[in-house]
């Protein structure tokens, strides 16, 4: 009896033991709950893949920094189209993929999925239909976004979105296109944070419509902490460097259907694909402490692997 009592109490030591090195086991790891993807870096929570059938566009919140906290904000009565980190697209044939309304348009996910990458990434793998009722559906995208933390004060996510035209697509003038992040209020530039672009200039004045190859933004938290987000895109996007869409409020874009060749709008044809890559960067400090120029010669100079198309 004795020694069974001893084989039971060493089976349940060693299954507590496992879980917790589980629970500790370094890098990102993930969980699906749903129509969320959750993922954790050294089991601290970072971020939740978000596709619901009931949102306008999948998209990321929150995305937390050193801290603790989100370091991007989850929409609000005056901006409600602004979902932390997302990716969509006003005036496409006349729909409107950006703003709230189901009805005038929606990004609908086919359901996402998540695997372990190279050097224990999180690589979340999704699918998209741009639809709308009684509309011909103007594009489908692949996505492939990768998580990964390169150190313990900087995360980084690489979006890569492999967009193809099903008809002939016009997309007019609009200042509601593609990637952007909503920052927390408290990192913002009209909180006392700073925005600013990779050659300087800083606040909404002095960037607005300015092409840069990136953009960041951070602020204080509490007495003793600095942290921020950056957006850096590709230089193999169409059109790179995409002139920025800033607000001081906290909102900013690499935005290049704001600034059309012909002042008017953007033409795609059906059956041509685009793939845009943007890299983000989670830091504690500043940009100059996080070395966000470096990350992005290192970003500019590495090897692509092609996205593969939807079906």
């Amino acid at each position: 009896m004795k020694r069974t009592i001893q084989v039971v109490a060493g089976v349940a030591m060693l299954a507590a033991g496992s879980a917790m090195a589980q629970k500790a086991a370094p890098g990102p790891s993930a969980v699906q709950t749903g129509s969320r993807i959750d993922v954790t870096v050294d089991g601290a929570f970072f971020t939740s893949y978000r596709f619901s059938a009931e949102e306008k566009y999948p998209f990321l919140f929150p995305v937390n920094g050193p801290s603790g906290a989100s370091v991007t904000s989850m929409r609000n009565g005056q901006y409600p189209h602004h979902s932390s980190l997302f990716f969509g697209c006003d005036k496409v044939n006349g729909g409107n993929y950006w703003q709230e309304g189901l009805e005038r348009g929606r990004i609908a996910s086919r359901g996402a999925t998540f695997e372990k990458g190279a050097d224990g990434a999180i690589v979340i793998r999704d699918e998209c239909d741009w639809i709308r009722p009684d509309a011909p559906q103007p594009f489908r995208d692949a996505r492939r976004i990768t998580i990964s933390a390169p150190s313990k004060t900087l995360r980084r996510i690489d979006v890569e979105i492999r967009m193809e035209a099903l008809e002939d697509v016009t997309i007019e003038k609009t200042n509601h296109s593609f990637f952007s992040a909503r920052m927390d209020p408290d990192l913002s530039a009209a909180f006392g944070g700073t925005m600013a672009n990779a050659e300087g200039d800083a606040g909404e004045k002095d960037t607005f419509g300015k092409a840069s190859p990136w953009m960041a933004c951070h602020g204080r938290r509490g007495a003793d902490r600095t942290e921020g987000l950056a957006i850096l895109q590709h230089p193999a996007n169409p059109g790179f460097p995409s002139p920025w869409f800033t607000r001081d409020y906290g909102f900013f874009s690499p935005t290049p259907m704001f600034w059309p060749a012909d002042g008017k709008s953007t033409r795609i044809a059906k059956g041509e694909t685009m793939t845009l890559r943007y890299r983000v960067l989670v830091f504690a400090g500043d940009p100059a402490a996080a070395g966000i120029e470096a990350a992005f010669e290192s970003y500019r100079t590495a090897p692509v692997t092609p996205v593969a198309p939807a079906k």
